[in-house]
C-alpha cells in the first residue's frame, strides 16, 4: 500500500495498488538414480582337458591307495575311471557312483541301476561313495580267474596291463587299449606308479640292498609288496618266516636280494 499527500491540503490521499510478489519457483529435485542390478556370475563350462584334469587331481590319491592293497597300477585306474565314467559326467558316475561300469553279476546283493550298455536295460553296481567303487574295482579284477594273468606284469607296465584288459574282455571296444595308453601318456598318468614305488623305496633309502626292510603298512599285502619290490610272495614267506602268509601292521619285513 502507498500513501500519497496533496500539495496545499491536510487532507491525504491514499492509493492502494497492489505490487506483485514473484511466486517462488518449485525445485524439481531428481530421483536418486536406480544402481543397476549386477550382472549374474557366469562361470564358463569346463572343457575335457579340465574336465579330466579335475578328475585326475579328485580321485589319484584313491588310485594310488588302491595300488598299494592290490598291486594294480594307478595309471591303468585312473585311465579307466576317465574312460569309463565319461570324466565323471556319466549317468553312471553320477547317479550311481560306478566309475568303471562294473556291472551286477550274480553276486551283487547292493543296490542297481539300469542303464543301455552292449544291451538295453543292463544291470550295473550302484555304490555309496566313488571310493567304494574304485576298491571293488581292485577286488573285482583280483578275485577273477581271468585277470589273474595280469598280476604277474610289473605294476609300472602300463601298456601290458592296458592290452591284457582288453584279451581278458574287460571291454568289447577293440581300441581300448589305445585309449587307456593315450590317456596315461597325454596326462603323465605313469608318474602316479613311479611316485607311488619311490616313495617306498625312499623310506629304505638309508638301508643296503640285501638288507631293505619295509615296515608294513595299512593296506600292504604281501602280494602288493612282492609286486613292489619285484619279487615272489614265496620268497617274503621265506625270508620272514611267514607263517599262514600273515603279516600285521607295523610288522618290519626283510626284502630279499634279487639274484
Amino acid at each position: 500500500m502507498i500513501h500519497l499527500t496533496a500539495c496545499g491540503s491536510s487532507r491525504k490521499i491514499i492509493v492502494e495498488r497492489e505490487v506483485a510478489v514473484p511466486k517462488k519457483k518449485s525445485i524439481q529435485v531428481a530421483p536418486p538414480p536406480k544402481e543397476a542390478s549386477p550382472e549374474p556370475m557366469v562361470t564358463p563350462p569346463l572343457n575335457n582337458k579340465e574336465k579330466i584334469q579335475a578328475y585326475i587331481e579328485r580321485y589319484a590319491p584313491i588310485a594310488q591307495k588302491e595300488m598299494q592293497a592290490s598291486g594294480i597300477p594307478a595309471s591303468i585306474t585312473m585311465a579307466q575311471g576317465i574312460l569309463e565314467s565319461g570324466m565323471g559326467y556319466g549317468r553312471l558316475a553320477v547317479e550311481g557312483n560306478n566309475h568303471f561300469g562294473i556291472k551286477c553279476h550274480t553276486e551283487w546283493e547292493g543296490q542297481r541301476i539300469y542303464h543301455d550298455d552292449d544291451e538295453k536295460g543292463e544291470c550295473f553296481r550302484v555304490y555309496t561313495a566313488a571310493e567304494n567303487s574304485f576298491k571293488d574295482h581292485s577286488e573285482f579284477l583280483k578275485t577273477r580267474s581271468r585277470y589273474a594273468f595280469l598280476f604277474e606284469l610289473k605294476a609300472t607296465d602300463y601298456k601290458a596291463w592296458a592290452k591284457g584288459l582288453k584279451k581278458a574282455g574287460y571291454a568289447t571296444d577293440p581300441q581300448y587299449p589305445d585309449k587307456l595308453i593315450s590317456l596315461i601318456e597325454r596326462f603323465d598318468l605313469d608318474q602316479l606308479d613311479v611316485d607311488y614305488k619311490s616313495k617306498a623305496l625312499t623310506q629304505n633309502k638309508k638301508q643296503k640292498r640285501d638288507d631293505l626292510i619295509h615296515k608294513v603298512q595299512k593296506g600292504d599285502t604281501l602280494y602288493s609288496l612282492s609286486k613292489l619290490y619285484e619279487v615272489s610272495v614265496e620268497q617274503l614267506v621265506k625270508y620272514n618266516k611267514i607263517k599262514d602268509q600273515k603279516i600285521y601292521l607295523g610288522q618290519s619285513l626283510l626284502i630279499p636280494t634279487k639274484p
